[in-house]
């Protein structure tokens, strides 16, 4: 069993940066951002490979945010650059430890309690 514990989600104004950040208690493969805003779904924002090698984002957050991670610290990172208001949201980190690269349809095995980000006008 792996907890993920997520951290550095806070209050931004629009145009600013945060970074946040996914311990792992142990080793995992593929990691991913989701979050989920008040009252929609659950959305991936990004996700990576074990190797770092692959990444995916959003298209509504390419350019703007940067996911990667040091295995040696099992830390995921998710680095947010000129956040909009539309960025609000639980932001949850994801893992697995069977899957080395993700897809559409992968279904996370851990997962983390979510920390909130909100971003201001």
């Amino acid at each position: 069993q792996v907890q993920l514990i997520e951290s550095g989600g806070g209050l931004v104004q629009a145009g600013g940066s945060l970074r946040l950040s996914c311990a792992a208690s142990g080793r995992t493969y593929a990691m991913a951002w989701f979050r989920q805003a008040p009252g929609k779904e659950r959305d991936i924002v990004a996700h990576i490979s074990w190797s770092g090698g692959t990444t995916f984002y959003a298209d509504s957050v390419k350019g703007r945010f940067t996911i990667s991670r040091d295995n040696a610290k099992n830390t995921l990172y998710l680095q947010m650059n000129s956040l909009k208001p539309e960025d609000t949201a639980v932001y949850y980190c994801a893992a697995d430890d069977t899957i080395l690269v993700a897809s559409s349809r992968t279904k996370f095995r851990y997962w983390g309690q979510g920390t909130q980000v909100t971003v201001s006008t």
